[in-house]
This record gives C-alpha cells, sequence and structure tokens, in this order.
C-alpha cells in the first residue's frame, strides 16, 4: 500500500513578506522541513506544488487591480520570479515530483498542475498505486482545501496534518477543514500522524 505526502504551494509569495502573505507561512515551510527530515522514509511519493503564473495578462481573471479575494486577487507567484520560488526553509531534497499550476489560468488545487513532465497529480499517485495521502502546506482555505478534496474525489483515503498548515483566515479555515472532515478526510497533527 502506497502512500503520498502532497505539499502545497509552500512558497515565497504565500509566506511572511510575501505577495499575499500567510501568517505562520514561514513556520509551517519550517515545521514541514523537520517533518520531512523525520518521515520521508514513509511516504512512496512525495509532490510539492506550486502556483506558476504568466507574467503576462490576467491569468484567466485570477489576476486583479482591484481584486475580490475570493475570485481574483493581486500579482502573485509569477513564473520565474523569487514569489514563485519554494520559501527557502522548505528543504526540497525529499520531493520526487514537482508540480505548477495555474500557467494562465486560475488554479487551487494540486491536481490542476503538471509534473516537467507533463504528468498530472492524479496519474502520478495511479501509476504509483497510492492508496493514502497526508496533506500539508498553505493556504488551508483555499488551495490545501481544493487539493484534499481533489485527493478524496481520486479515491485516496486522506489525511490532513492541521499542525502543517496555515490558512488565511480563521473562519474560513476553520470552515475548510470542516469542509473535509465532512468529505472523508481524517484531521490529525503530525505528531499523531
Amino acid at each position: 500500500m502506497s502512500r503520498a505526502l502532497l505539499i502545497v504551494d509552500v512558497q515565497n509569495d504565500f509566506t511572511e513578506n510575501g505577495a499575499l502573505a500567510v501568517q505562520g507561512g514561514d513556520a509551517v515551510a519550517s515545521a514541514v522541513s523537520t517533518y520531512l527530515d523525520a518521515h520521508a522514509f514513509e511516504y512512496d511519493v512525495i509532490i510539492a506544488s506550486r502556483d506558476w503564473h504568466d507574467a503576462e495578462g490576467d491569468n484567466g481573471g485570477h489576476f486583479a487591480s482591484a481584486p475580490d479575494y475570493v475570485d481574483s486577487w493581486p500579482v502573485h507567484c509569477v513564473a520565474g520570479t523569487p514569489g514563485a520560488e519554494y520559501d527557502p526553509l522548505l528543504t526540497t531534497d525529499a520531493v520526487t515530483h514537482h508540480v505548477r499550476k495555474g500557467q494562465g489560468r486560475p488554479a487551487y488545487s494540486m491536481f490542476e498542475g503538471v509534473t516537467d513532465d507533463g504528468q498530472t497529480v492524479g496519474e502520478v499517485l495511479s501509476a504509483a498505486g497510492v492508496l493514502t495521502a497526508d496533506v500539508v502546506g498553505i493556504a488551508t482555505d483555499h488551495c490545501v482545501r481544493a487539493s484534499a478534496l481533489d485527493a478524496v474525489a481520486h479515491g485516496v483515503r486522506v489525511r490532513v496534518l492541521t499542525d502543517l498548515i496555515a490558512g488565511v483566515g480563521a473562519e474560513s479555515s476553520e470552515a475548510a477543514l470542516a469542509e473535509l472532515a465532512h468529505a472523508g478526510a481524517e484531521l490529525v497533527e503530525s505528531t499523531s500522524a
């Protein structure tokens, strides 16, 4: 029975001082690295995703000069810029697959992205026979939520490691976790995972 770790969008633009900074983002990056040091060997597949938006245009309405912070956002994670890179506190040595999402369009779930060789996350998980996946990263109420829901829909048993995520808002993050639990995801801390 193969296991996967899904690391969602631990990028400079989503951590402290980024274009869409999430409080606690750096702490998540550091904690995920510590977790990987101790647990990477337990996973057959470790996938890390990054928002990777086009510099030109509004990326299908995703970028806006007057964003509503629901469907439109300030410019962030532009391909090839420091903001799109992984947070330096995240150690990516154990990552087996890097996924880029949102190239020219809105994309929240890592399942909407592709690896460098064009594979989707679903294809990677199926090829490896993954039956369970742990989800960590940023932001609880947006891309972590969407990625975990898609993992459930893919037929994978999902655990969200609640001490290795950070959200934009307290209420929206709480609602996202409730939605995930209702969808069948297990909410656990990494220490009891």
